[in-house]
């Protein structure tokens, strides 16, 4: 996820109980992100817009743009135990509850509106390895590990501490996969910036 660390102002020191590896049932998550469709439950509910309005593209990352998009992150601070902001995006957090995720993922549509694509969640490698668990698992895939590496131009992590993350796209269809981390059948074509 790329969120600038502006986004992380709002902080937060409070994780869900570790789990490390789960099977979940994509059908039945669905059913219950579906109240996610309107954005304005997602913010009453304590997840904030990345600031810097940031539309997460492939492209964007400096990744072949044919791999497509994530798009608009929508977090909650809480959830992932953000302890600070400089030099890089930290926290404690260790949250993998996939019925109350700590991000909504957004397409923006060209009338102006968002669409719930995904849901991601996201913990932070030195926290979760303090936990003890194996590295987190999602329906036998385990969880993206995302470190930057010093020696590239690029910032593998997006300005984070080293942490694994997930994607689960249930609400558009994803040819790579519903358990990758970009989508080619998601665009931000129409961002507009808010």
């Amino acid at each position: 996820m790329s969120v600038v660390a502006s986004l992380f102002m709002v902080s937060g020191v409070f994780g869900g109980a570790p789990a490390g590896a789960e099977d979940v049932d994509l059908d039945a998550l669905r059913v219950a992100m579906e109240k996610y469709k309107d954005v304005n439950v997602a913010l009453a509910e304590g997840y904030i817009r990345d600031p810097a309005d940031h539309c997460v593209s492939a492209e964007s990352e400096g990744l072949p743009a044919a791999l497509g998009s994530m798009g608009i992150h929508y977090i909650h601070p809480q959830r992932l135990g953000i302890t600070g902001t400089a030099p890089r995006v930290n926290g404690v957090g260790t949250h993998t509850d996939w019925m109350s995720p700590s991000i909504l993922i957004y397409e923006p549509q060209a009338d102006g509106t968002l669409a719930l694509v995904a849901i991601e969640n996201l913990v932070w490698q030195k926290a979760w390895k303090a936990t003890g668990q194996p590295h987190p698992r999602v329906n036998g895939r385990a969880w993206d590990a995302m470190a930057d590496d010093p020696a590239t131009a690029a910032d593998e992590a997006h300005g984070f501490e080293p942490h694994f993350d997930q994607h689960i796209w249930l609400f558009r269809d994803n040819p790579s996969g519903a358990l990758m981390p970009f989508n080619p059948s998601v665009s931000c074509a129409h961002h507009r910036g808010s």
